[in-house]
């Protein structure tokens, strides 16, 4: 048995930002990883993925990009890089291969079971990450068997899809990209579009991060939204990383050939169906993308800006099909493949703690949850609307440090 004040489960951005912020208050701890140092980044994402955010915007506790790049976008192998110099600069403690069998309550605090032996702790941290498990929708059961079915965890690159159409279920970042990508490959592809957040990669010779950032709107806290459930819903925003400005939005898809579709509804004989409400959820879009544009627009006109940039530039309406098709006959339409999209959901099956609702959700308040000393990282909109960026899980970090620390202290007193 061994033993630490403080189990992470987890060593990629979430779980090495709070260990930095542990040792900084000099409170011991382990950080548990399934893999090496950011695991997923190395693993689990497609060959040509950058990240969304600029390379400025790439920044962790005491420690931020310093390369000659800053406004280009790093690829995962370079955020593996970049995550594991920062691992080495912290003299992180991780112990690497090494999985996490069960998180248990004991007399002590919690004890940890791993394939490399178990840990007793007063505190855990999960921060293995919101995406480990895809969300595959109803209805996917009625897929032909004769069809290859593939999740963005299991995708690298569009050669390794049988050739023919592909079916694409979901519209935020991911499956744009995607679509994008597989389309310029030859191969026909049918999106499928869900709620969805539209977004332009630059806006009034801008950055959109960079607006977002400057007028504060990555900061907002989750306990000043009205509805905190729907806003951790949010899809991601059609936008790319890219050093060529392309625009991944629903009229550069069309003009590629894309064929865009409503939401999946399910496969009946061997036809896809889909919902006719398209026009709705792209007149949304339209709409909370504007809402957004106006912000900034009111930011720059109140910080002086609006003398200093262009003037604002609004992305044309999304244009959509007439009728667009509610049906599509698969085999006809030499569909081989289809793409999930359509999300991802945490893996809690080793937390044996009553600290879930009736729907299976973990109940937590801002990464506090709802168990004396247990903490979650790196989930959407966990404190802040940036809490799933780099740039944003070590304010995240810190504010729990902070709970910790003061809760250490009363138990010591």
């Amino acid at each position: 048995m061994k033993y630490a004040t403080t189990v992470i489960i987890g060593a990629g951005q979430a779980g090495l930002a709070m260990s930095r912020q542990l040792s900084n208050r000099s409170i011991d701890h382990v950080l548990i990883e399934r893999g090496e140092v950011a695991n997923s980044w190395r693993a689990e994402r497609w060959d040509s993925l950058r990240l969304l955010t600029p390379n400025w915007q790439s920044r962790l506790p005491d420690y931020s990009y310093t390369g000659d790049d800053p406004d280009g976008y790093m690829t995962a192998a370079e955020v593996t890089t970049y995550l594991q110099d920062y691992s080495d600069f912290c003299g992180a403690p991780v112990e690497t291969f090494t999985e996490v069998l069960s998180v248990r309550p004991d007399n002590y605090g919690y004890r940890v079971a791993t394939t490399a032996g178990a840990w007793r702790c007063a505190n855990v941290v999960m921060a293995a990450g919101a995406c480990r498990l895809p969300i595959i929708p109803r209805g996917a059961e009625g897929l032909p068997t004769s069809i290859r079915k593939v999740t963005p965890l299991e995708y690298r690159r569009p050669d390794q899809l049988p050739h023919g159409g592909v079916l694409i279920v979901g519209a935020s970042a991911t499956g744009v990209q995607l679509a994008r990508e597989i389309q310029l490959s030859d191969r026909p592809v049918t999106l499928a579009v869900g709620e969805h957040l539209r977004a332009p990669r630059t806006y009034r010779g801008r950055n959109i991060e960079w607006w977002s950032d400057a007028a504060g709107l990555l900061d907002e806290r989750y306990d000043e939204v009205d509805d905190i459930d729907r806003a951790r819903r949010t899809p991601s925003p059609q936008i790319i990383g890219s050093d060529h400005g392309a625009l991944v939005d629903l009229n550069a898809l069309t003009e590629l050939g894309v064929e865009v579709v409503g939401r999946f509804a399910g496969v009946y004989d061997g036809r896809a169906r889909f919902s006719g409400g398209l026009p709705n959820l792209c007149a949304l879009a339209d709409l909370k993308m504007n809402r957004m544009l106006e912000a900034i627009d009111e930011f720059a006109s109140e910080t002086w800006l609006d003398g200093q940039v262009p003037a604002p530039d609004r992305p044309a309406p999304t244009r959509i099909p007439k009728e667009p098709r509610l049906e599509l006959d698969l085999k006809a339409a030499g569909v081989r493949t289809v793409i999930w999209a359509t999300g991802f959901r945490p893996d809690y099956s080793w937390l044996h703690v009553p600290a879930f609702d009736r729907r299976g959700r973990l109940r937590h308040d801002g990464g506090v949850v709802d168990a004396p000393g247990l903490y979650v990282m790196g989930l959407p909109f966990m404190r802040r609307r940036k809490s799933l960026q780099i740039d944003g899980v070590g304010v995240d970090a810190c504010d729990l440090a902070d709970h910790m620390e003061a809760r250490l202290h009363r138990a010591a007193a």
